[in-house]
């Protein structure tokens, strides 16, 4: 019999809200983020994602038949891995191409979902 394991879904986020002060920063946050990839290294599987001026490390080594372009849009669900000094890796398990997504229109619509989460909740606590 397999044994069952608590996968958690990854929470979008977009990486300008990845800071040591979000509540969201911290180690093993299971996250899904978006970015265009701007550089790859094939010795170390480590992927740099940049979207907003802001910049996150992939850690890609668990990822199978993904073929890596700069300047393509990625996204990418994992664990927030927190080493010192506060720099941030996410060892990522799922991870596709999304060229063509408006990360405009992403971003919107991400903010809309939280507005209406948070919405929901206050409804239910009246």
């Amino acid at each position: 019999m397999a044994s069952s394991v608590n996968i958690k879904p990854g929470i979008p986020v977009v990486l300008q809200e990845l800071e040591p002060s979000s509540p969201l920063f911290k180690q093993g946050a299971s996250l899904r983020v978006t970015g265009k990839l701007q550089a790859y290294g094939v010795e170390t599987a480590i992927a740099v994602i940049t979207d907003g001026g802001v910049g996150l490390k992939i850690d890609t080594q668990h990822l199978r038949d993904i073929s890596f372009r700069i300047g393509s849009i990625y996204q990418f669900i994992g664990e927030l891995l927190i080493q010192p000094e506060n720099d941030a890796v996410l060892q990522a398990r799922v991870g596709r191409n999304v060229d063509g997504m408006d990360l405009n229109l992403y971003h919107q619509s991400l903010h809309l979902r939280r507005q209406f989460e948070l919405e929901l909740v206050n409804s239910k606590a009246n």
